[in-house]
C-alpha cells in the first residue's frame, strides 16, 4: 500500500467518495467522522496527510487543526463548503497547508494530495542540491541534508510548504519572487488565486523566524512586486 492519507468528514458519503478516489490512486485511506475521532487516529497511525472538513460534531476542523500542529507537521488540507476568502485565509493561518472548497473537483483533490505528499516526504528540488550543506544569512541558517531552518542555532518548526518558501528565499538571497512564482515553485501547480495564500504563508514563517514580526528584517515586501529574503551581515 501507499502513504497512508486520514480523511475526516462528518457526512460520511464524501468520506467513502475521497477513500475511493484516493484509493484508486494507490493510497492506504484512514476514515474518522468527526475531529476527536481524527486525533484519536493520529495518535495510533502512521499518516501522511490530514484531509479534513471544518464544520463537524464534537470537534470542528479548525480546533482539530490547531490540536494536529502542535505535534505534527504533516501537511493538512482543510475541506469545506465556504469559499469566502476569509475563512480560507483563517484556515491558512491556524496552520492548514492547503483549502479546498466543496464541491470539490475529483482530479484537482487528487492532484494536490499528490503534490502536499512529494513535498512532505522529499521537500523536492527547488532547483539543485549540489553546493553547500548549509546556507547562512545572519542569524538564520538551512541544512540542506536535513532539510531544517535554523534561527539562532537552534530549529524552528516549519510545515513542508514553509520549508520550502523559506529554502527559495535562502537560496536566492535578495531576488525578489512575486506571489504566483512562488506559488507555482512551492505548490508547483498553476497560480489562481494564489496571493493570499502565499500571504498567509509568509505571515505565519515571519511569526516563526523574525525576532519583531512587525518588523521583518528578513523577509521583507517589495510593494506591488513580491517579496525577497534580506541579505544579512553574518554574525559574529
Amino acid at each position: 500500500m501507499g502513504e497512508c492519507v486520514l480523511v475526516v468528514d462528518d457526512d460520511r458519503e464524501i468520506v467513502k467518495a475521497i477513500s475511493i478516489l484516493l484509493k484508486g490512486e494507490g493510497y492506504e485511506v484512514q476514515k474518522a467522522y468527526d475531529g476527536l475521532q481524527a486525533l484519536d487516529i493520529l495518535s495510533t497511525h502512521p499518516v501522511r496527510l490530514v484531509l479534513i472538513d471544518v464544520m463537524m460534531p464534537k470537534l470542528d476542523g479548525l480546533s482539530a487543526l490547531m490540536r494536529i500542529r502542535e505535534k505534527q507537521n504533516i501537511p493538512i488540507i482543510l475541506l469545506s463548503a465556504k469559499s469566502e476568502d476569509s475563512d480560507k485565509v483563517l484556515g491558512l493561518s491556524m496552520g492548514a497547508d492547503d483549502y479546498v472548497a466543496k464541491p470539490y473537483n475529483p482530479q484537482e483533490l487528487a492532484a494536490r494530495v499528490k503534490s502536499h505528499l512529494r513535498r512532505y516526504t522529499s521537500l523536492g528540488d527547488i532547483h539543485s542540491r549540489n553546493g553547500a550543506d548549509e546556507i547562512v544569512n545572519g542569524r538564520l541558517s538551512f541544512k540542506t541534508d536535513e532539510r531544517v531552518v535554523y534561527a539562532d542555532g537552534e530549529p524552528i518548526r516549519l510545515t513542508a510548504t514553509e520549508t520550502k518558501i523559506v529554502e527559495l528565499f535562502m537560496r536566492n538571497l535578495g531576488r525578489v519572487f512575486p506571489a504566483e512564482e512562488i506559488y507555482r515553485r512551492v505548490w508547483e501547480e498553476e497560480a489562481f488565486a494564489s496571493e493570499k495564500t502565499v500571504m498567509v504563508h509568509i505571515r505565519r514563517i515571519r511569526e516563526k523566524l523574525e525576532l519583531n514580526p512587525k518588523e521583518p528584517e528578513y523577509i521583507k515586501v517589495v510593494w506591488g512586486i513580491g517579496y525577497k529574503m534580506e541579505k544579512q551581515e553574518k554574525c559574529n
